[in-house]
C-alpha cells in the first residue's frame, strides 16, 4: 500500500447525491478530491463552496479531467437513463467507477454496464446510501446469526417528500422553489429516467435480494399512479412472488415528512419476516426491533457501531482496495442486476397492466416474446 492519498474526481453532477460522496471522499484521511468536472460549471459550484473545495480544479470535459489529474476513482452521479452512456464512455481509462444509484435505467443498459468491466467488475461499484446505514446493516448480521430463520417476505417503504425538496447534504428547499424546478428537473422527465419507481425501487429490490441470500423471484406485479400534469410515478406498489411467499417493495415521492427529519408513517424502511421471527429495521433509527419465540411482544436491540470500511461508499472502496478484498453485497454486480432485473419487470408490468415473470425481461425471454 503506497502512502500517498487515493486521488478522486468528481464527474457528471446531475443527481445532488455528489455532494455527499464527495464530502465523504474529503472527510477520509486517506483520500484526496483532485477533480471537479461538469458540462455546466455552474452546476457543480455550489458543492464546490458546500465543501471548501476552492482549490480543486474544474473541468468541463472528462477526458482533460482524467489526463490532467489522473485519478484512482471516479464518482459518476448521472441521471438514471444516463447511467449506461458514463460507463461506457469512461470504462476505456480503465481507472474504477463509483456509480450513483439506481443501476440503471433498465436491464439492458445494465448489461452493458456490466460488459463495459467485464474483464474486471472490481472497476464497477453501485452505490446506495440505504446499504451504509447502521440499522440496515445491524439487520443483515442479525439475518445472517440466524435470528429469525429463514427470510421468507421482505416489506419494503421507502422514499421522501419528493427529490426536489432537498439539495446535498439535505439542506431543505422551499416550497416555491421546488415549484420552480419541477417543471425543468430531470427527475420528473420519462426519458431521463425519472419517477419514484426508477429512482426507489432499486434501494428495495437490491437490499431485498441481499436480505433473501440472492433469491430471485418468479413474477412481479406492480402498480404506479397517475399525477396529474406529471409524465412520471410518483407512488408505485410492486409485489414479487417468490418459491417461498410473497413480498412488497413500495416507492414514495410525496411523504408527509422526510424520514431523515420525523419518520413518516408508513415508516420508512424494511420490514423482515422469517420462519421463526421478524425483524424491522427503520432508515435513521437507532435500533432494530426483534420478535421471536423469546420475545413475542417484541425487544429493541441497538444498532451496531459500524467500522468505517461500512460507513459510506469513498471508505468501503479505499478499504477493499487496501485490503485486497471484494465489494461488499448490495454494491455487487451480481446482486444489483437481480435488483434490477425486478424493477425492469415492474416497469413491464406497470405499462401492461399484467404480471410479468422473470424470465420476459431477460434478453432471450424478450427475443421470444417479440418472435411470437
Amino acid at each position: 500500500m503506497s502512502d500517498r492519498p487515493w486521488r478522486i474526481a468528481g464527474i457528471c453532477f446531475e443527481h445532488f447525491h455528489m455532494g455527499d460522496n464527495l464530502a465523504f471522499a474529503r472527510e477520509h484521511p486517506r483520500a484526496e478530491i483532485v477533480g471537479l468536472c461538469d458540462r455546466d460549471p455552474d452546476r457543480l459550484e455550489p458543492i464546490r463552496r458546500q465543501l471548501e473545495l476552492d482549490d480543486v480544479p474544474v473541468f468541463v470535459d472528462p477526458s482533460e479531467c482524467i489526463e490532467a489529474t489522473q485519478p484512482d476513482l471516479l464518482i459518476v452521479c448521472p441521471s438514471t437513463a444516463g447511467h449506461r452512456e458514463w460507463v461506457e464512455r469512461l470504462a476505456p481509462y480503465e481507472i474504477p467507477i463509483l456509480m450513483e444509484k439506481p443501476m440503471a435505467a433498465t436491464l439492458a443498459d445494465a448489461d452493458a454496464m456490466i460488459a463495459a468491466v467485464a474483464h474486471d467488475e472490481r472497476r464497477l461499484m453501485i452505490n446506495w446510501p440505504l446499504a451504509w446505514y447502521p440499522c440496515h446493516r445491524t439487520a443483515y448480521r442479525r439475518v445472517q446469526e440466524g435470528a429469525i430463520g429463514e427470510v421468507l417476505e421482505v416489506h419494503y417503504y421507502d422514499g421522501n417528500r419528493g427529490p426536489l425538496w432537498h439539495t446535498s447534504g439535505k439542506e431543505e428547499r422551499t416550497a416555491e422553489e421546488v415549484a420552480r424546478e419541477k417543471p425543468r428537473s430531470w427527475f420528473y422527465r420519462r426519458a431521463a429516467g425519472g419517477g419514484s419507481l426508477l429512482d426507489y425501487l432499486g434501494y428495495g429490490t437490491t437490499l431485498g435480494t441481499w436480505f433473501l441470500g440472492g433469491r430471485v423471484p418468479m413474477e412481479i406485479t406492480a402498480v404506479v399512479d397517475d399525477p396529474p400534469g406529471l409524465e412520471v410515478d410518483e407512488h408505485a406498489v410492486v409485489i414479487a412472488r417468490y418459491a417461498q411467499g410473497l413480498s412488497k417493495f413500495e416507492t414514495r415521492w410525496g411523504t408527509f415528512t422526510d424520514p431523515w427529519v420525523h419518520q413518516p408513517q408508513p415508516k420508512c424502511g424494511f420490514v423482515l419476516v422469517g420462519t421463526e421471527g421478524t425483524l424491522s429495521s427503520y432508515d435513521y433509527e437507532s435500533t432494530v426491533r426483534l420478535q421471536d419465540h423469546r420475545h413475542p411482544a417484541g425487544v429493541d436491540l441497538p444498532v451496531d457501531e459500524l467500522p468505517l470500511a461500512l460507513q459510506n461508499p469513498i471508505a468501503h472502496w479505499i478499504d477493499c482496495r487496501e485490503q485486497g478484498s471484494p465489494l461488499d453485497g448490495p454494491m455487487t454486480l451480481s446482486i444489483c442486476r437481480i435488483g434490477q432485473q425486478m424493477v425492469d419487470a415492474a416497469v413491464v408490468s406497470s405499462v401492461e397492466k399484467r404480471t410479468v415473470r422473470l424470465e420476459e425481461v431477460e434478453p432471450s425471454g424478450r427475443e421470444r416474446a417479440e418472435g411470437s
